[in-house]
């Protein structure tokens, strides 16, 4: 991943849209730091590939580069974080990645004991994302307050804590002063945000839509927190784009029990319908754990069951693996090899439903939002798009969806759309 003499600091993002977006913090407090010739790894830690993947890059770039200060922060840091101190890596907290000072510590001599800062932040600062995306990612929100047995987000991220209504608002005036159109709210569990504050994630969202934001777009929402303002919003609202993501996890009621959450199977079949007939064109994705401790055939067929029982055509889909000091971890274990045939049975059956979803979608006129390639974007219910020729970077145009081709569609420009005053 990092080949070459890096003389300016570098930060490398892994996993969720919230990395993403802090990841812009990262930078800035290295370049405030004046802290040169710095990697940092700002990583994930939702899977055991997720941390697999930031040892194997950590571990290559201080091979190729023994001259340069390589830093590990994020989820995999807090977790994980005698493996990395092992391989001469410094640690920076998740709570004061974004702080200049966290990098102006002296440079760790390799074989010693890495400098680590401590100090906790007791409120979150907004994230905001760079102007090199034409979609802004905005990090809202931080932590967990709840207490799933597979997730070990409590741990690397501490409890809930939102930032103000204020803030995130200046942030989105940001955004959208340096001409991105579409912003994307995201947290580690958005739907909580305000609980610490006394408000709430519609209260935020309505805020933002005082603002001239043409696109509005939510991350990941725990299907137990959609309550009626939001509901209206996600069904009422134009701005706010048709497509809901939702942690659902599982579609049987005893692995739901067991995994601590908070809906039943019923619960998400009959808010993805009460979605769907308020507003037909919403797109539904869905977090989906395989192979979760105690699940059998008959357990899964019910999660299988579940990508047609609530139309689910983006499925996040991966194979439950035990993280270390979770309840889950101490559960009988299906084991790997189970968990991971299980997962690409649940892929194959939704991409069999995305596809029949996307040759739906041939002949209708969506809204794009062009990326900064100027060939592909994001229709408004999130369907992935090739333009047939190529238009402004960063423009929001509206496109003849053509056909199918894999994941995607071809689509034709038609014209820019004008711009509200």
């Amino acid at each position: 991943m990092i080949a070459g003499r890096v003389d300016r600091p570098k930060v490398v993002n892994f996993g969720c849209r919230l990395n993403i977006a802090e990841g812009e913090a990262i930078r800035a407090a290295v370049e405030g730091a004046a802290a040169h010739d710095t990697i940092v790894f700002n990583s994930c830690a939702v899977t055991d590939e997720a941390v697999r993947q930031v040892r194997q890059a950590v571990r290559r770039t201080l091979r190729e580069r023994p001259d340069a200060e390589v830093v590990v922060t994020g989820c995999a840091a807090e977790l994980d974080r005698g493996a990395f101190e092992a391989m001469g890596a410094r640690i920076v907290g998740n709570d004061v990645k974004g702080l200049a000072e966290s990098y102006q510590a002296p440079v760790s001599a390799r074989g010693r004991e890495p400098t680590d800062i401590s100090r906790m932040q007791s409120s979150y600062v907004p994230a905001l994302s760079g102007a090199d995306h034409a979609r802004a990612f905005l990090g809202v929100q931080t932590g967990c307050s709840h207490s799933c047995t597979f997730c070990a987000t409590v741990m690397a991220r501490g409890k809930a804590r939102s930032a103000t209504v204020e803030t995130v608002v200046e942030s989105a005036r940001t955004a959208l002063a340096r001409g991105q159109r579409e912003i994307v709210l995201t947290g580690v569990d958005l739907a909580s945000y305000g609980d610490d504050s006394g408000t709430s994630l519609a209260a935020l969202v309505e805020a933002l839509l005082t603002l001239p934001v043409e696109r509005l777009r939510l991350s990941s929402l725990d299907p137990d927190r959609i309550d009626d303002a939001l509901f209206a919003l996600l069904t009422q609202e134009a701005r706010v784009m048709p497509h809901v993501h939702l942690s659902l996890q599982a579609g049987d009621d005893m692995v739901l029990t067991r995994m601590k959450r908070r809906h039943r199977r019923g619960d998400a079949v009959r808010l993805t319908q009460r979605l769907k007939t308020a507003r037909p064109e919403i797109a539904i994705g869905a977090d989906l754990i395989a192979g979760f401790p105690t699940e059998d055939d008959a357990m899964f067929a019910n999660s299988l069951a579940l990508i047609d029982d609530c139309d689910i055509v983006f499925g996040h889909i991966f194979p439950y693996s035990a993280r270390a000091g979770t309840p889950a971890a101490r559960m009988p274990q299906v084991g790997r090899a189970i968990a991971r045939e299980r997962a690409a049975t649940l892929r194959a059956a939704n991409a069999r439903r995305r596809q029949d979803w996307l040759d739906s979608q041939a002949g209708r006129t969506a809204s794009m939002l062009v990326e900064r390639d100027g060939l592909t974007g994001h229709a408004e219910n999130f369907v992935a798009v090739t333009l047939s020729a190529p238009a402004a970077p960063g423009t929001i145009i509206d496109v003849r969806l053509i056909a199918r081709d894999g994941d995607r569609m071809v689509a034709t420009p038609a014209q820019e759309k004008d711009i509200a005053a």
